[in-house]
């Protein structure tokens, strides 16, 4: 709603309620040294009308609006639909900080409680935790849990993992004495699983993938599992575009111990870099070491159906020593979206939403290929993202396609120099084969 400050009337029925005669004295408590008895610095006041060009103006600047996007790694633009801003909208939702009474907490505890058990299905795992802050965080807070989980003090992270969550991980454990260490990729994008074996040992305590990884390729998540768990270390699989959980088999049901990601492509929209929404899972041997909390059914002392928080091991509530992370709040409201998001689709409309994805990427594939020049850079399946080796550098390109209206991808180079002239390009639901064509039009007149 719009903001109206208060009348002069309201200040008047306000002082004579508190029993003061000015706002002055109000404030009488305030030393006189310390006041401010001159006017901020800011800018005139402006009209709600002047204030909406003035923003509007602002955002103009931003880079990139306006232009077709063909961006993904790790953010990825669906269609969301309308109940989920509306419902998520309410002020029962937006007013709660967190569901510490549960008497009167009980639509939030709900709502949790259903999140972790679509997250549950998702990824084929017992329990999930009431979200965390987002897949890069909740990848390291997996590392942090199997080395406690194993007692070892070396991780084995994928060359092929999202280079920021990678990032995130060794600032995590910069101070802890765990050794990281990264395995390579082939030819097919996947991990190069002969240097698997030879970094894999009895000091390991997690194999640490994406997939789909941040080429897009599809991961034999069962071959990494059976890897990790033949040096008894655990098995922790990433997802950034959880939507591909619509589609391909959940990793708990190949050998993934502790599943975790980003949750944004579950009806949280772009927004210059979030808020975005962790998700974790884990088998229920883990439990205790789950970092954030769970909330669980229950029943009354008439039997009838409730909620509670069942488990939460962070600092605020057990002694700091035995919490298993410094987490203090969690994406709640994000989690709400995703769970609206989600039970509006059904197993059926997530399923298509992601077919939709996969077919799409492909036939966008197909297309730039035809392009003179270009080339396809790894030989692995993908779900709705490839990446393409070109002719020319990508910067030169990049700028090309630009000036016609068009994001074409993200350039691999500033990650991975040796591939300097690879792009990542994405391709979601959103997409028509008119979008695509154009992109595969403009690329052509670009590179000759």
């Amino acid at each position: 709603m719009s903001y109206l400050s208060l009348s002069d009337k309201d200040k008047k029925e306000m002082l004579a309620r508190t029993g003061v005669g000015s706002v002055d004295e109000l404030f009488c408590c305030i030393p006189e040294a310390v006041r401010l008895r001159r006017l901020l610095d800011l800018p005139p006041a402006q009209s709600e009308l002047e204030l909406v060009r003035t923003v509007d103006a602002i955002g103009r600047k931003n880079a990139g609006v306006g232009l077709l996007s063909f961006l993904g790694g790790g953010a990825y633009d669906h269609f969301i639909p309308t109940v989920v801003d509306y419902l998520s909208s309410r002020g029962e939702f937006v007013s709660p900080y967190t569901p510490y009474q549960p008497e009167v907490s009980q639509g939030t505890l709900q709502i949790i409680f259903e999140y972790q058990t679509l997250i549950c299905q998702l990824t084929g795992l017992d329990i999930a935790n009431a979200s965390l802050y987002d897949g890069s965080t909740g990848t390291a807070e997996a590392v942090l849990m199997a080395q406690r989980v194993t007692g070892r003090n070396k991780v084995v992270l994928a060359g092929s993992l999202h280079p920021q969550y990678r990032a995130v991980v060794r600032t995590y454990i910069k101070n802890l004495g765990i050794e990281a260490v990264e395995v390579g990729f082939g030819p097919d994008g996947r991990i190069d699983r002969t240097e698997l074996g030879r970094l894999v040992d009895d000091k390991t305590a997690a194999v640490v993938y994406q997939s789909p990884n941040f080429f897009g390729v599809i991961e034999e998540i069962k071959a990494l599992s059976d890897a990790a768990h033949a040096a008894k270390a655990m098995s922790v699989a990433i997802v950034a575009e959880a939507l591909s959980l619509g589609l391909l088999e959940a990793p708990g049901r190949l050998g993934a111990d502790i599943v975790t990601g980003e949750g944004q492509s579950l009806g949280l929209p772009l927004s210059f870099g979030g808020p975005y929404l962790g998700f974790m899972a884990c088998k229920k041997e883990f439990l205790r070491q789950m970092p954030g909390r769970i909330a669980g059914q229950t029943v009354d002392k008439e039997g009838r159906r409730g909620f509670v928080l069942t488990l939460s091991t962070r600092e605020q509530h057990i002694r700091r020593e035995r919490a298993t992370s410094n987490i203090c709040s969690n994406q709640a409201l994000c989690a709400l979206r995703a769970t609206i998001f989600m039970e509006t689709l059904g197993k059926q409309g997530l399923r298509e939403m992601a077919w939709q994805n996969a077919q799409k990427a492909a036939y966008a594939a197909d297309r730039l290929l035809a392009v003179p020049g270009v080339k396809k850079r790894f030989s692995g399946p993908v779900f709705n993202e490839f990446v393409i080796d070109l002719p020319k550098p990508w910067a030169a390109v990049d700028a090309g396609l630009r000036e016609k209206g068009l994001l074409g991808g993200f350039g691999l180079g500033s990650a991975y120099p040796e591939l300097k002239n690879a792009v990542l390009v994405a391709v979601t639901e959103l997409r028509t084969k008119d979008q695509i064509d154009r992109l595969a039009r403009a690329l052509q007149e670009v590179l000759s």
